[in-house]
């Protein structure tokens, strides 16, 4: 794992990112060969032709990133890359156009856009299969040796076994003597020898410190002599959070997360996070203002009643605000008073309710609520000051979230289906807590380029 701007990325994927960075840029070389070459009878001058190529491979790579070709559980799936990878060329196509026009200087022959388009499509495709198929990719993970076999390393071992690219090998589990046991038997190490020894024998690059109950059966001297060999040691929550993009709100406790890196803020921060949010805001309205225009005519004729929908939310430090919406169900959705979650296939939906609601139409206007400062663009989704209440009983720190603005699109919107439960509100939480304590406008810029990937392929919405 490398750790950018506080976000750690798997090796193997950096590894098919520069592969990948490396194929788009000769894409682009072999179109001006073919083309350029050709017709001009010169030899073709990288450094003269570098703005354009630079543009060419960064633009398809955000494409490409954007629609989730780089995310783990996606990573060994053929099929998925496939599609994805022809509807990044298809929107790169677009996004290419429009920088062209904007700015001509940047722009290529079309023939050399056509070959470079061509020869992208089939070297990406060649060169996933081919690393997939070739390349070492258990070299490339992380080697993990496990303190522990109760229930925190038996997460730990589903987590490898379930997920479908993980980024460590787990050597072995070393069981403590008052632990209840809860790993598979041929997975446990019973060797002798010291922990140092054990470690080096098996070329393990991190120590996962998974016991529950820490006082006076660790291993200090031995976890001390490991740290100064250059061997990684982690505690168990550290290691869940990174791995999995969540916080385990199980294992949760105050001390790591005040300990813990992480929850910076500051004036500085808070100013650039507005400038994002402003910027974002304005392109995104310009963007789609035909899209809501015709929204609200098909909102209004669909059914009786306002074109927005205007909800009290809770946002920051605890503060609500009306948050604004399309209208998506009918009038009389909570004709008794009683505040309800949206459930899959719920009957109080429109005909063009669930079109909006499926594509993130019909929150298109929290746009306004951004440029008014109620919410963030990229942030935790705002609840209901109902839910808030009833969720801060039952969920362990969970208002710590309104410790930043709420906002349109989020980490756990990325991550989880739409909440319709007090354990869906739980899980995605997780994600949210993950998102505040690791906040950076890189982040953000994640987030805000993924979103386009849950707008085409929606999971969970209701």
């Amino acid at each position: 794992m490398v750790r950018i701007f506080r976000r750690y990325v798997p090796g193997s994927l950096l590894v098919l990112a520069g592969i990948e960075a490396v194929v788009l840029f000769l894409a682009v070389y072999a179109g001006l060969l073919f083309r350029w070459a050709e017709v001009t009878g010169e030899e073709v001058d990288l450094f003269r032709f570098l703005p354009e190529i630079g543009v060419y491979v960064g633009v398809v790579f955000v494409v490409m990133f954007s629609l989730g070709l780089y995310q783990k559980e996606h990573f060994k799936n053929l099929e998925t890359t496939f599609v994805r990878t022809i509807f990044s060329f298809i929107f790169g196509f677009f996004a290419l156009s429009v920088v062209f026009y904007i700015y001509p200087p940047l722009s290529i022959w079309r023939s050399v856009f056509a070959v470079a388009f061509v020869a992208s499509i089939v070297g990406i495709l060649l060169a996933r299969f081919l690393f997939l198929r070739v390349a070492d990719l258990d070299a490339l993970k992380r080697r993990v040796l496990v303190l522990g076999a109760g229930e925190r390393a038996a997460q730990i071992e589903a987590l490898e076994r379930h997920s479908k690219a993980p980024s460590f090998l787990c050597v072995g589990y070393i069981p403590f003597s008052d632990e209840t046991a809860a790993i598979d038997p041929d997975r446990t190490l019973s060797e002798k020898r010291v922990l140092f020894e054990t470690a080096r024998a098996r070329r393990v690059e991190e120590i996962v410190v998974a016991i529950a109950e820490r006082r006076g059966h660790l291993p200090v001297d031995a976890l001390l002599a490991c740290r100064l060999a250059g061997i990684a040691v982690t505690d168990y929550a550290t290691f869940w959070e990174r791995e999995t993009g969540r916080v385990d709100l199980a294992t949760l406790t105050p001390s790591w997360l005040i300990f813990s890196d992480g929850f910076v803020g500051g004036r500085v921060q808070a100013a650039v996070k507005r400038v994002f949010d402003l910027s974002s805001s304005l392109l995104l309205l310009s963007l789609t203002l035909p899209i809501q225009v015709l929204a609200a005519i098909l909102v209004r004729a669909d059914s009786p009643g306002p074109i927005l929908y205007r909800q009290e939310r809770v946002g920051l430090n605890g503060k609500t605000f009306m948050l604004l919406k399309f209208r998506s169900m009918r009038t009389d959705a909570e004709k008794d008073g009683v505040p309800q979650w949206a459930q899959s296939g719920d009957d109080r939906v429109t005909r063009i309710g669930r079109f909006i609601r499926k594509t993130r139409i019909d929150e298109l206007p929290q746009i306004f609520n951004v440029l008014r400062g109620d919410m963030s663009f990229i942030g935790p989704r705002p609840e209901r000051p109902f839910f808030v209440e009833q969720l801060g009983q039952e969920i362990a720190y969970y208002n710590e979230r309104h410790r930043v603005k709420p906002g349109i699109s989020g980490w756990a919107q990325l991550h989880y289906p739409y909440g319709a439960s007090v354990e869906d509100a739980r899980q995605k939480f997780q994600y949210d807590l993950y998102y505040i304590k690791n906040y950076s406008i890189f982040l953000d810029v994640i987030v805000l380029i993924q979103t386009a990937r849950v707008v085409l392929w929606p999971h969970g919405v209701r």
